[in-house]
């Protein structure tokens, strides 16, 4: 009997040691190079060790009592290994390895058909069905997600069923947060829209490649490490990634260029048969990830993704990611988030905002009373007071909290010490223009929003709910575009959405070769015109100042407007010929002119 006993006290052993090594790394910070590295190896192999135990004696093991769930629960964690691996490291081989084995545990039903009694099971593969939503979400499995959605919403029913005198309001409000989501979107609700990641087949164009390759400043930075925080209220977001926060994320990531996300691996077959896996089986293909991975791209920067931090917190990781910053790297900074507390939402500004009178009322503010948007007479002159740094902030708090969350432009200026490339998504955006001459060591480049952001009809656009018009300009500039005039976009439109791509593909491929030519470029764009990731966002940024200065009202033109700093070359400004004709360009071919007007209209 004792011998009987020896391979289930020994799987029992293994469990818990490797539980106690998942215990110490699983509260660990997801950013920072050095983030006890070396003992993430220490829980892999302790999995490992686990899950190959449990594979040879798994036929003693299911004598003794093993449950299938059990087994999905091991997996699970090597699951959630793999993903907190992406989390610190960027790198898309640890999600694929994260995706493999969730759609293992799937596939395989691990705990479907268990103690359907058992509230301790069911809140385990609630919790299976949340992680698994979450990493196929940022691999873009949309296909999986819907299942998955729809596998969630009947447990949860079931639940409430079952156990009724238990409360899962807390799980249906993750299956409202998973479906307003994906409703909203444009990966799902247009499944052949291009992808946010940089795509090497889209995004890099042909007629500007020799010239960018050519290419070569007085000092060259490599863009390594990103911050990314979005903080605003009753934004949408899954788990912990936010709308704006997750396009920014899938922004700065390469798209793999083969048929990755079209690649489903196989039933495995038994002589010819599809496997059964009705009973305790522990078999993953861990290897599985090879096939699904592209090895000719380069690494992805590193991102450390904030969810409503606190301003010391926010301060902390950006200290630390600055610290550890390699020799000439730069730092991208993206925060989007209020700037002063308790706003009005978009749809309570549309319904006070009176009756449409004129082409200016047409296009309405989607923030708050005008006071709080206005930027300080001493920055309209070009005059710097040493108030300016403290005058505007973003606001990172609930509601009601005090001084301490206010995030100011002078907290940024420390950090200037090294290359820094700084996104502000907000109404009080322009404030952060004083850091601009006030930097400790390093010109930092500035992509400041607009402080109103504007629709045709603003009804049909509610910003709690769609992401911030910024960030979606510099992500995804078509679908933006199309947001803005109201155009509506589908599957159905396929020509007319290949031709509107190709418009601004194009584009996009002249304003590069004028940058690399230009002999104004100031220095601090120069140095990153090489990378993709920046030179990108670049010229998206110039489309999309170029839009919105075509489509704003004269009058207080400059709230509806985003700014650079240092300013780029005079040729590709707004008004320049070969900025305009794309935007006219585009109206045109969507039929959305009327919305426009041009310098000679």
């Amino acid at each position: 009997m004792a011998e009987d006993d020896v391979v289930p006290n020994t799987f029992r052993a293994l469990v818990e040691g490797a539980d106690r090594k998942f215990a110490r790394v699983r509260d660990f910070p997801s950013y920072g190079r050095a983030q006890g590295q070396h003992y993430f190896h220490k829980v892999f192999k302790a999995y490992m060790r686990l899950w190959k135990y449990q594979q040879e004696n798994r036929a003693q093991l299911v004598k003794a009592g093993l449950n299938r769930w059990e087994i999905g629960e091991i997996a699970g964690r090597i699951g959630q290994l793999y993903f907190g691996q992406y989390m610190r490291t960027s790198e898309a081989r640890f999600l694929v390895e994260s995706y493999v084995f969730y759609e293992a545990i799937f596939k395989r039903k691990y705990f479907e058909g268990g103690e359907v009694k058992d509230l301790r099971v069911r809140f385990k593969e609630l919790r299976f069905y949340a992680r698994f939503l979450l990493v196929s979400l940022i691999l873009n499995r949309t296909e999986m997600v819907k299942v998955v959605v729809e596998k969630l919403r009947a447990l949860v029913d079931d639940c409430k069923a079952n156990f009724r005198e238990t409360n899962f309001k807390e799980w249906r409000l993750v299956v409202q947060e998973i479906l307003c989501f994906i409703n909203i979107d444009t990966t799902f609700t247009i499944p052949s829209s291009r992808p946010f990641r940089y795509c090497a087949i889209l995004d890099s164009h042909p007629n500007s490649v020799p010239y960018v390759s050519r290419f070569h400043a007085k000092k060259v930075l490599k863009f390594r490490d990103a911050v990314l925080m979005s903080y605003h209220r009753n934004e949408v977001k899954f788990a912990e990634l936010t709308l704006d926060a997750y396009r920014m994320l899938q922004c700065l990531e390469w798209e793999p260029s083969g048929s990755f996300y079209q690649k489903h691996p196989a039933e495995p077959k038994e002589n010819g048969v599809a496997a059964d896996y009705s009973a305790a089986s522990g078999l993953i293909d861990m290897n599985l990830a090879a096939d699904m991975t592209d090895p000719t791209l380069p690494p992805n920067p590193r991102k450390a993704i904030l969810y409503r931090p606190s301003v010391t917190h926010l301060i902390a990781v950006m200290a630390t990611v600055c610290e550890e910053l390699p020799p000439e790297s730069i730092m991208l900074v993206y925060l989007s988030a209020s700037g002063k507390p308790g706003h009005i939402n978009a749809s309570q500004v549309e319904t006070s905002g009176g009756s449409r009178r004129t082409r200016k009322s047409m296009f309405a503010s989607h923030n708050s009373l005008e006071h709080n948007c206005s930027v300080p007479e001493s920055h309209v002159n070009g005059v710097k007071e040493s108030s300016d740094y403290h005058d505007n902030y973003l606001w990172l708090g609930p509601k009601g909290s005090g001084g301490s969350s206010n995030l100011y432009p002078g907290d940024i200026i420390p950090f200037t010490r090294r290359p820094l490339f700084l996104i502000i998504d907000s109404d009080s955006s322009h404030a952060f223009k004083v850091l601009h001459g006030a930097e400790r060591g390093e010109t930092a480049a500035l992509l400041l929003s607009p402080l109103r952001q504007i629709f045709k009809d603003p009804s049909t656009v509610d910003i709690s709910k769609n992401g911030s018009q910024f960030t979606f300009f510099l992500t995804a500039p078509l679908q933006a575009f199309c947001q803005m005039v109201g155009f509506s976009l589908s599957d159905s439109d396929m020509e007319l959405l290949n031709v509107a791509e190709s418009i601004l593909s194009t584009a996009f491929s002249k304003w590069e070769v004028i940058l690399c030519k230009s002999p104004s470029l100031d220095l601090v764009w120069a140095q990153v015109l090489s990378d993709p990731f920046l030179r990108r966002l670049i010229v998206r940024f110039i489309f999309c100042r170029a839009v919105l200065s075509a489509i704003s009202p004269p009058e207080g033109s400059d709230q509806f407007l985003p700014l650079c700093l240092p300013q780029l070359p005079n040729s590709l400004s707004p008004k320049s010929d070969v900025v305009q004709s794309c935007v006219r360009e585009l109206a045109d071919h969507l039929k959305v002119s009327h919305c426009f007007h041009f310098a000679d209209t």
